[in-house]
């Protein structure tokens, strides 16, 4: 029933989709329904792991949000509120027995009211949302003057041009990231490809690459869509090259090259200090979205012990 729902219904956020699911979690997905007069009008879909006998429920990696999905309505703001309730309350009531719960919501799932009466917390996170609807023209001057200055820099000066890119090559660009950071990649490229072949059959994907006059590849981003939103998922760039101006031209082409039924633009936002800044200045609107958790007594017992011996 879920799967036939994401068919139809596009209000269902791109991370909360089942083709989504079945790429970054195969088998390892479930979802609890909220129905009334026999129509679904909530969901709420987790990945499920197993770690030293306990039991979590969480969402799989390259997944933003993921958390629950209430059908929209049109309902005046007191009935909203208590239909909210309604179907968030038998969502949180449906979840299997588990150690810990732990998920990003969506930033249009703004009230976890009925999570808290039942004992889970919440974390407020912020990303940066960037309205299309006022057109190139009005984006490019809400800019901020070191990114304008930038894109031309990589376009006039060095030569940069951005077109597609081979998976692969955008790959190679995304791993000098983690390298440079002396970190190892949190995925393998395996799962990248399953992502990249599930979003470009429903071309719900750009993979764009910055190339320089001589053909060497300066930096990339990696786009995901679904309804009215794409999303910033994946960067990444050759160190040597950063101060060309590339890392800011891509990221413009990839937000310039959107389709009309996009409206909105997710950079996808970070709590680390720089990248914040880096998409403040696209002239995006910080936008607050919610980690909501909780864990039995005997796994936050452990998480307390774990983090005393680290």
């Amino acid at each position: 029933m879920y799967r036939e729902l994401c068919e139809t219904e596009p209000s269902i956020p791109i991370f909360s989709q089942a083709w989504w699911l079945d790429a970054v979690a195969g088998d390892n997905w479930d979802v609890v329904l909220a129905k009334k007069g026999g129509q679904v009008v909530g969901a709420l879909p987790y990945v499920i792991q197993k770690k030293f006998g306990f039991t979590l429920l969480t969402q799989p990696g390259l997944t933003q949000t993921l958390g629950p999905w209430i059908k929209p309505t049109q309902k005046s703001y007191p009935k909203k509120l208590a239909y909210e309730k309604d179907v968030l309350g038998e969502l949180a009531d449906q979840l299997p027995k588990r150690d810990h719960y732990g998920q990003n919501w969506h930033c249009d799932q703004q009230n976890w009211l009925p999570f808290y009466w039942r004992g889970f917390e919440q974390t407020t996170k912020y990303t940066y949302r960037l309205s299309l609807v006022p057109g190139e023209g009005q984006l490019w001057k809400a800019l901020q003057q070191n990114i304008r200055g930038d894109i031309r820099k990589a376009k006039e000066r060095e030569g940069v041009t951005v077109r597609e890119g081979g998976l692969e090559e955008f790959l190679a660009l995304n791993k000098m990231v983690f390298q440079r950071q002396n970190r190892s990649l949190p995925y393998s490229s395996e799962f990248v490809t399953r992502i990249d072949a599930a979003a470009s059959a429903r071309n719900a994907r750009d993979c764009l690459v910055a190339e320089g006059p001589d053909g060497k590849l300066h930096a990339g981003v990696y786009i995901v869509r679904s309804g009215n939103a794409a999303y910033y998922l994946m960067g990444g760039g050759d160190p040597v090259l950063r101060n060309s101006g590339a890392t800011s031209l891509v990221l413009w082409e990839a937000i310039c090259r959107q389709p009309e039924s996009v409206e909105i633009f997710d950079f996808e936002g970070s709590m680390i200090e720089p990248i914040e800044r880096f998409f403040r200045a696209f002239g995006a609107t910080q936008t607050p979205y919610f980690h909501v958790s909780r864990n039995s007594r005997v796994f936050k017992i452990l998480r307390t012990f774990r983090s005393l011996r680290s």
